[in-house]
């Protein structure tokens, strides 16, 4: 596919203005990305799966195309508040949802502790339980000020190589440039280290004791190679969803939808299908 991706609709979040787009028909799926993505990762997957679901994007607060400003709340907290709102303002009360990375802490907290009913749930390479983070996340979390006043040029670099590291194999040159493309320029630097200033392990641990209340069908889905959440977060968070099976996708790292679209397809295909 190429690297067309429009949003073109929304909404006025507690947090900001939020881009989403909607496609497909049949019943509905919420697609939500993670850090530091956009909706854009989800492109091949939503255009697949809007053949049998009525499909939704929408780029986090902060993320991608949607606003970002000044003392936004970008937290895991902010994110599971607008996405509630969103989810009232679709008008879906069951819907299945797919997530990514932090997507997962948001998809999570949106259940347990804002009562959303989500009618399956999958979870791929998910912030779920601490502690979490890469290396790098966990280094420019404890120095997120200093990081922001890095020069441009530097800062670009940065980014495009903490983006690379997230896949198994080399991204091509025009997706690489559309991930790292929301991150650069003053807006774009002070966004990125925004996020990880707000970044906090007391929002998952806030719902990690009640992971054995998610009484829904969930697909944990896990790259092995992931060097970001190693497989093992994998398999210890299905053993913590009493409804939960994992399925490990071969040759990928952490950013699946780039190393093996084609078996995260699949897996998500057979899994909706259900």
């Amino acid at each position: 596919m190429g690297t067309e991706w429009t949003l073109d609709r929304t909404f006025d979040s507690p947090n900001g203005t939020v881009r989403w787009a909607r496609s497909g028909q049949g019943d509905p799926l919420v697609l939500v990305h993670g850090w530091p993505f956009s909706s854009y990762i989800w492109r091949d997957l939503a255009r697949a799966l809007s053949t049998r679901h009525t499909v939704y994007v929408w780029d986090l607060p902060g993320y991608g195309a949607s606003e970002r400003y000044e003392g936004q709340d970008v937290s895991l907290a902010g994110h599971q508040q607008v996405f509630a709102s969103l989810l009232d303002h679709w008008g879906l009360e069951r819907p299945a949802v797919a997530a990514h990375d932090i997507g997962g802490a948001v998809a999570l907290r949106t259940a347990l502790l804002s009562g959303r009913r989500f009618e399956r749930l999958a979870l791929v390479d998910a912030v779920a339980a601490g502690p979490w983070g890469s290396p790098f996340f966990q280094l420019a979390n404890r120095q997120a000020p200093t990081f922001a006043q890095v020069p441009a040029h530097l800062h670009e670099a940065l980014v495009r190589a903490y983006i690379a590291d997230g896949a198994d194999r080399q991204l091509r040159e025009e997706t690489l440039k559309a991930l790292a493309r929301p991150w650069t320029g003053a807006h774009g630097q002070a966004a990125f280290y925004r996020q990880m200033a707000q970044a906090h392990q007391r929002h998952t641990a806030e719902y990690e004791d009640r992971l054995g209340e998610l009484d829904l069908p969930v697909a944990v889905v896990w790259g092995e190679r992931d060097r970001w959440l190693p497989l093992q977060r994998g398999r210890e968070l299905a053993e913590r969803l009493p409804r939960a099976r994992l399925h490990v996708l071969e040759g990928s790292g952490h950013l699946v939808q780039e190393d093996a679209p084609a078996q995260l397809a699949a897996v998500l295909g057979d899994f909706l299908a259900r």
